[in-house]
């Protein structure tokens, strides 16, 4: 992933460093505190089960630090809806919603809001199917 808008500094650390590329170094703290998708600085970053995230702020890091599994993207910061319909689907970092406390990232492109094919599905009936299937990828 390409993160041309930041400094010459995230583009050194994007070509040596293992970056979460599923939210193309979005914080994933900003999505809980302040309700949106919110670029984070490449000089507060922390590493979560091999993942490189960004934050904002040396609290963002120390928050996320405190309770990762509570911050990190659910279905490994893949497209929720994808692992509902047993499909992998490129994310759009800023089509997101929080529930049950998890964070979901969603395709989103000329064609298709997977975000709101999530909702018009039903967003039980969709958690239930994609939690399935992830745990069955994701067996042993």
């Amino acid at each position: 992933t390409r993160l041309s808008d930041q400094t010459p500094e995230l583009e050194r650390i994007v070509t040596t460093t293992t970056i979460d590329a599923t939210i193309g170094g979005y914080s994933p703290v900003s999505y809980f505190e302040k309700g949106q998708a919110e670029r984070g600085n490449p000089e507060f970053h922390a590493v979560h089960e091999g993942k490189t995230y960004f934050f904002t702020s040396a609290a963002q890091v120390a928050t996320f630090q405190a309770n990762p599994g509570k911050f990190a993207p659910a279905f490994g910061g893949q497209c929720a809806y994808g692992h509902a319909v047993e499909k992998e689907f490129p994310v759009d970092p800023t089509n997101f919603k929080i529930e049950d406390g998890k964070l979901l990232l969603f395709l989103k492109n000329a064609e298709v809001d997977a975000k709101v094919l999530w909702e018009k599905e039903g967003n039980g009936a969709c958690m239930v199917k994609a939690n399935r299937n992830w745990n069955k990828a994701h067996q042993g």
